[in-house]
């Protein structure tokens, strides 16, 4: 189970820490990321990153926003800088857990984030 939280209402330009735990893993998390998804838009990937801390940023929050793992605490982080309006969204956790026979792909509930101008 993926838990999502830090998503609040800021002003343009404001930060916020997004953090996502999972609960009940025994096995490696070979990917943790976070996604977003906008009113009336698909989901886009935001930013990954291995269990070897490999990192892919997607285009639209590229340069603003760094991703982080805690392996001991199986959480993942996003940390956002200069928000924008256009970054409204809920944003989503998934994680990516090996299991007998391959990947099990997990998502967490979503965190909602308002940006006002």
């Amino acid at each position: 189970q993926l838990q999502a939280s830090g998503g609040g209402v800021v002003q343009a330009g404001e930060s916020l820490r997004l953090s996502c735990a999972a609960s009940g893993v025994t096995r490696r998390i070979v990917q943790m990321a976070w996604y977003r998804q906008a009113p009336g838009k698909e989901r886009e990937l935001v930013a990954s990153i291995t269990h070897d801390y490999f990192r892919t940023y997607g285009e639209s929050m590229k340069g603003r926003v760094i991703i982080s793992r805690d392996d001991a605490k199986n959480t993942v982080y996003l940390q956002t800088g200069s928000l924008k309006p256009e970054d409204t969204a809920v944003y989503f956790c998934h994680m990516q857990i090996s299991q007998t026979g391959g990947l099990g792909l997990y998502w967490g509930q979503g965190t909602q984030v308002t940006v006002s101008s």
